[in-house]
């Protein structure tokens, strides 16, 4: 059987499977929806938990054992295996079939992994556990999806709030859902009446969107323009030296432009980009950035870039964040009004 996240409730309530998987990569989900079945479990006698975290080196056989082992006077146990991977490899997959063939009314199997894409969810082991139990993947929650989930949040906690507040606390969490969830429990200590407008909401609640470098670089690069004026701003209000954000502003222009060169002289843009030392994982939001900027635009952005480093260094009359501001809006894709000082300062270098 397969579940979404906001129908294991209702699934809990009526009946307990002998095996669970759940897998994602949104933490915070993925706990409720353990700390769910564990309290189902608790409330069908399930009261012992062995707790098991495979590793490449887990001896699965301990799994099996263990299940096998429960004499008759023995209490009910869940078995929990974190499996951060989602890929129990050969012999962990033959375990988990052994276990699933023939699961015991004393043993609940739990099984948590990180997110398992459809080829892995094709697996013999993880059809199996679907068609014997409960598979619940767990999705992160979309940016045009937050208000929403935020709102029903707030509901359930007895929160009546306007539009204007709950897109005020999706904007401040940034898509961090621990947070948001921290931040609906103070509001239910601090609002007495359960009402929230959009001034008490901007009064209470913590800016707890994370603003750094590294994160206005990666908004840069994928050309969303709000995202990277509102970090620029988060980085400027908590003292962030203006030398660091330029730093790694003009590393990205840097990395753009020699990628660019060899793409030009015949290298495929995976190859132009490994050979800059970029990982794997940045590898797309790389690429996606090149078909958006130009070589003459990028240019042109590591001419502002020097511009703006000798603002910082007190060499020019101007407003090192100002100029910033110009810089990565510019690289995001905006086009953002040139300051004059920057203008003449970009004539001057011609």
């Amino acid at each position: 059987m397969r579940l979404r996240p906001e129908q294991l409730d209702g699934h809990l309530a009526s009946t307990l499977a002998p095996a669970y998987l759940i897998c994602g990569d949104e933490p915070l989900l993925v706990q409720e929806a353990a700390d769910a079945i564990r309290a189902g479990a608790r409330t069908r006698g399930f009261t012992e938990r062995e707790l098991y975290h495979a590793d490449a080196r887990f001896d699965w056989n301990r799994l099996l054992n263990e299940a096998n082992s429960l004499s008759l006077f023995a209490n009910r146990k869940v078995l929990e295996v974190r499996l951060p991977s989602g890929k129990p490899g050969k012999d962990g997959a033959t375990m988990l079939e052994a276990f699933l063939d023939n699961p015991g009314p004393d043993t609940l199997l739990l099984l948590i992994t990180g997110k398992i894409d459809s080829s892995g969810l094709r697996a013999r082991w993880a059809k199996k556990l679907e068609s014997t139990g409960v598979l619940l993947q767990v999705w992160p929650v979309a940016p045009a999806q937050m208000p929403q989930w935020i709102g029903q949040r707030l509901r359930q906690a007895g929160i009546r709030a306007s539009d204007q507040a709950v897109a005020i606390l999706a904007d401040r969490v940034e898509g961090n859902l621990l947070a948001a969830v921290q931040e609906v429990e103070k509001l239910k200590l601090l609002v007495a009446d359960g009402e929230v407008n959009a001034t008490t909401m901007s009064s209470v609640v913590a800016d707890s969107a994370r603003f750094n470098v590294f994160n206005l670089v990666d908004r840069m690069l994928e050309g969303d323009a709000q995202a990277t004026a509102r970090n620029l701003r988060g980085l400027h209000q908590e003292g962030t030296e203006a030398t660091v954000v330029l730093w790694a502003i003009a590393r990205e222009l840097r990395i753009l432009a020699v990628a660019h060169e060899a793409i030009f002289r015949g290298k495929s843009a995976d190859s132009a980009l490994q050979e800059q030392g970029v990982w794997q994982k940045r590898v797309p939001l790389l690429k996606a950035a090149l078909r958006r900027l130009k070589p003459g635009h990028i240019r042109i952005l590591l001419r502002q870039a020097g511009a703006v480093d000798r603002a910082v260094k007190g060499m020019r009359v101007a407003s090192p964040w100002e100029e910033l501001t110009s810089l990565a809006l510019g690289a995001a894709g905006s086009p953002p009004l040139v300051p004059d000082s920057l203008r003449l300062s970009l004539a001057d270098n011609r």
